[in-house]
């Protein structure tokens, strides 16, 4: 099974940190493999298209865009 890549995109904010909370805990539900990361450089994140933060992307691709996403709607993204 591949690992799959989810980065949180913002500048660490309780937001920020509660989406990553929210997507790590996705993850354990659905006991995956996954490779969590949070990027905090404005310059990498508006490099991603990303202008309302906190954002998700999974594998490179954007999720999810200035708003908390809780688990129960990280799953279902997870399972493609």
């Amino acid at each position: 099974m591949e690992t799959i890549k989810i980065e949180i995109l913002g500048t660490g904010c309780k937001k920020c940190q509660q989406l990553e909370t929210n997507a790590k805990e996705a993850v354990a539900n659905l006991k995956l493999t996954a490779e969590v990361s949070h990027i905090t450089d404005p310059i990498e994140i508006a490099k991603r298209g990303v202008m309302s933060t906190p954002a998700l992307t999974i594998n490179g691709k954007v999720v999810s865009k200035g708003h908390v996403m809780s688990p129960e709607q990280i799953q279902p993204l997870l399972q493609h």
